[in-house]
């Protein structure tokens, strides 16, 4: 094969997505807003959520550490998903209040230049 003649295909959004999610640490959180500005697409919070409802169960990416804008879980219709999701963040250190939000001025985390910098050298 010659290297120096490869095809470069695009990364799709959901690639993207899945990368950043991949950035946040453990015992933190982002919003799916918060994702979907950090990659440069505002409007498209559901977009990450969506992408994210179509992971495997046996994903490397660490799904449970997006929750919604009010810093709650946010899995409509699916209430095992949402409790797995609050036991893996509560495993990992994030807490919970008695509504079942957690605190982003403790838990928060904000996605830094080299994380998105990173995302997009793998586009």
């Amino acid at each position: 094969m010659d290297n120096n003649n490869l095809e470069f295909y695009p990364v799709t959004f959901y690639q993207r997505v899945y990368c950043l999610v991949r950035r946040v640490p453990t015992g933190r959180v982002v919003s799916y807003g918060a994702v979907a500005a950090a990659l440069g697409e505002p409007r498209r919070a559901r977009a990450v959520g969506f992408a994210l409802h179509l992971l495997s169960p046996d994903t490397d990416v660490p799904w449970q550490r997006v929750i919604n804008a009010r810093a709650g879980i946010s899995i409509r219709g699916d209430d095992i998903r949402a409790r797995v999701q609050q036991d893996l963040l509560t495993s990992e250190g994030v807490w919970f209040n008695a509504r079942e939000k957690t605190d982003f001025s403790r838990f928060g985390y904000e996605f830094t230049i080299q994380d998105m910098e990173f995302c997009e050298r793998k586009r």
